[in-house]
């Protein structure tokens, strides 16, 4: 077994503290914690009004939606449409936000008394945004006007169909502008060219909000609740509006009255009075997000409409049914996807187009994160229909790779295309997946893609065990909301002591530890990092950089860390001990130290070729990279003299002894006097016939040598030409004070410390003589 040092995934890159002199140009600073104060400056919060904002966010902080591009002609077409009685259709989309946009939507013009319908497009047959085919049905149906929720700035043809045949259609939507818009009655987005709106990051429900506003003539706070699950989940920057909005909608959520939301958090076990960003993020968005990867996810509209609370307990079991559906369909396509990755094909590309027949289009957005979570390459995934000749699917990338670039410049090669830097979504014909790779590749070269190069990890705050307490964490929390652009601080920590390692979850796929440092004591979860242990087991130092969070179990709340990434360096230790030697125990080549010349003489030529066998006291200890201890030291003294010689990459511990001083013990002062009485009644005992008498006495041999061999030390017996008696007169001693009895006393001391401590006690140990 050869070990190794662990390397961090990301290249740290700790921020740099803000001076005294910048801190006091903020007044605001003053009655802060260091912590916050350093932070915020490192935010780019540098002025009093920023940092007030910031830290007090509220409705006040809302802009006038009336700044928005084209919201009068928007508001006046909407209410025009009310007032008349015409049939509108709010046209969504199938995710979190489109599903949060389309429920706010919804509400807001039935409290106007609208006439109104909504459509949320099927990923599967409708595809992303405006489709031909379902406005044509929409229209047919009687819609007079049609409300886009996040999306309708790409729908070019089917808003053209639509205003030809007399219906009107009201954009709203964030995503990116294509060159040629859509000739749609108003266009609503908050980055719309020209545009005098202050913050250009809302996303589909922050928009379908500002709406909401302008027409209701007031801030809709019961609406906020929908504002924040959007906002979270779609990832935009939580910063300037997005704080406030989600400050006050998770307000809104922990009091929320809504049927269907509280069906859902029961269902997701999310705690609903103390509901935040993370467990949105991680429990209610991907639930609501799986509605639409597997199928209609107009249950979700409905879900959180519905006021009645058993439909609401039905919905959410079915969503938590979908989930783990969703969860269990990414699991296999991922296995599969990542098998074709390691390919050695597959492995001489700098980027990834993986397609195979039969998989799940709804999910496959997700494969291609995990891919390239564990490659580094930016990936296309793909499902091949096999009756069209198509493969349609979803790409991530990385962010020093353009993944929208690289495909728009090679549109001719797909049927369908669009998305953004990080993220697309395309159909590509079969026989031009090969094409695509190429293309793939080639944008890679051009832009001196380094596979290798790894991605930049910004770090908040280095610190001590002994610093991360709970009020810092509470400190910590004043910066909350956490999300885009507001990211929980990242902490690095060196972990003076290990403990507890092992490896957790129904497949043994994650990671938990406790870093230690005297009494403090601070619990580390580490996902999908479970292969870790035997590194970690091993390794002489480690850091780590995450975030704190708290655990509440049987009513105790503690702090714990979630591990971002590791890095381990120093010695690496190996647990061989062993009281039985096999030829396994002699695989690696190294240098092979023994403290017994005696053992090193029997077992020199088992060694594997390249290797020597040294003594402990032997100079080549100071030059060896890798040694195997093989024997035990006679005390801690040899052992340590030994220890601080050598300066091994690797150390091993065999540690075999024939026989253990630490297991045997040493024998009560009635054993020896017994075996004494004995000696004196039965003079001239051979020695070879030891082993018959400790049978006779009910000894073991191993101690009665040791009795024989105190006993000689003191005078007390005698042995000529094989024959043991005992001295008629001995002067007095006390046992303790043989040389022998001292020798053992140490072995023993020797043991406890060196082979039957844990492996966690040896290091740790070690670490103390070094």
């Amino acid at each position: 077994m050869r070990g190794i040092n662990v390397e961090a995934q990301y290249k740290w890159q700790l921020k740099t503290k803000p001076t005294e002199a910048e801190l006091k140009t903020v007044t605001a600073f003053d009655a802060m914690p260091p912590a916050i104060a350093e932070l915020l400056w490192q935010r780019g919060l540098g002025d009093d009004d920023a940092v007030t904002n910031f830290m007090q966010p509220n409705s006040q902080q809302l802009h006038d939606p009336f700044l928005l591009n084209d919201m009068q002609k928007a508001v006046e077409r909407i209410q025009s449409a009310v007032e008349a009685g015409e049939k509108i259709t709010v046209y969504g989309d199938y995710d979190a936000d489109g599903i949060t946009s389309t429920t706010l939507m919804r509400e807001t013009l039935e409290i106007l008394g609208a006439d109104v319908n909504v459509y949320v497009p099927n990923r599967f047959t409708d595809g992303y945004g405006p489709n031909l085919a379902a406005y044509q049905r929409i229209i047919a149906d009687g819609t007079q006007l049609i409300v886009t929720v996040d999306n309708g700035v790409s729908g070019l043809e089917p808003i053209a169909y639509a205003q030809e045949h007399g219906v009107d259609v009201v954009v709203t939507d964030h995503h990116e502008l294509p060159a040629e818009l859509p000739k749609a009655t108003a266009i609503v987005h908050p980055r719309y060219p020209g545009s005098d709106y202050p913050f250009g990051d809302l996303c589909g429900v922050g928009v379908a909000f500002k709406v909401a506003t302008a027409l209701l003539d007031e801030i809709p706070y019961e609406s906020l609740d929908l504002v924040a699950i959007g906002t979270i989940c779609d990832l935009v920057s939580l910063t300037d509006e997005n704080r406030a909005l989600v400050s006050l909608g998770l307000q809104q959520l922990q009091n929320t009255s809504r049927p269907g939301l509280v069906a859902l958090c029961q269902a997701a076990g999310v705690e609903q009075a103390t509901i935040d960003a993370t467990s949105i993020g991680f429990g209610i968005g991907p639930r609501l997000n799986a509605i639409g990867r597997l199928g209609d996810a107009t249950l979700g509209v409905n879900l959180l409409t519905t006021f009645d609370e058993e439909q609401a307990v039905e919905q959410a079991k079915f969503v938590e049914s979908q989930n783990k559906e969703r969860q269990g369909l990414v699991q296999e396509i991922t296995t599969t996807a990542m098998a074709m990755a390691e390919t050695p094909e597959n492995q001489a590309h700098q980027t990834l187009v993986l397609a195979h027949a039969g998989w799940h289009e709804g999910v496959l957005g997700i494969v291609a994160s995990h891919v390239v979570e564990q490659t580094g390459k930016p990936t296309l995934v793909l499902n091949i229909d096999e009756a069209t000749g198509l493969a349609k699917g979803s790409g991530r990338s990385v962010e020093a790779y353009h993944l929208f670039k690289a495909l728009d410049a090679n549109r001719d090669l797909l049927t369908h295309f669009g998305g953004h830097h990080m993220a697309v979504g395309l159909t590509v014909a079969v026989d031009q997946i090969e094409a695509v790779q190429t293309a793939m590749d080639a944008y890679a070269t051009e832009q001196h893609l380094d596979l290798t190069a790894k991605q930049p990890l910004a770090i908040d705050l280095a610190l001590s065990l002994a610093e991360i307490t709970p009020d810092l964490y509470q400190t910590l929390q004043q910066l909350a909301p956490f999300g885009t652009d507001n990211p929980e601080p990242l902490i690095e920590l060196k972990i003076p002591q290990l403990a507890d390692l092992k490896q957790i979850g129904a497949d043994q796929k994650h990671l938990k530890f406790t870093a230690v440092d005297q009494q403090q004591k601070l619990p580390i979860l580490a996902f999908n990092r479970g292969a870790l242990l035997p590194a970690l087991q091993a390794v002489e130092a480690i850091e780590i950089v995450g975030t704190l969070s708290e655990n509440t179990w049987r009513n105790q709340t503690t702090l714990q860390m979630m591990l971002k990434d590791l890095k381990t360096s120093g010695q690496i230790l190996l647990d061989q001990r062993s009281n039985h030697l096999t030829q396994q125990l002699f695989k690696n080549t190294g240098a092979y130290v023994f403290f017994n010349p005696k053992l090193l003489a029997q077992l020199q030529t088992y060694l594997p070729a390249g290797s020597q066998a040294i003594l402990a006291t032997d100079a080549e200890v100071a030059t060896a990279t890798n040694i195997t201890v093989v024997d035990e030291p006679t005390d801690l003294t040899e052992f340590t003299t030994f220890y601080q010689q050598q300066s091994a990459t690797q150390l091993a511990f065999i540690c075999y002894a024939k026989h253990s001083a630490y297991l045997d013990g040493i024998p009560n002062k009635q054993q020896f006097a017994t075996f004494l009485v004995y000696l004196r009644q039965h003079p001239g005992i051979e020695k070879a016939r030891l082993g018959e008498l400790a049978t006779y006495l009910k000894m073991q041999l191993p101690l009665m040598i040791f009795m024989l061999e105190v006993f000689f030390d003191l005078g007390f017996v005698r042995i000529e030409r094989g024959l043991i008696s005992a001295e008629p007169q001995p002067e007095k001693h006390a046992l303790e004070s043989a040389p022998s009895y001292q020798q053992r006393l140490a072995k023993i001391e020797m043991e406890k410390q060196l082979v039957y401590s844990t492996f966690s006690e040896l290091k740790n140990w070690l670490k103390t003589i070094s």
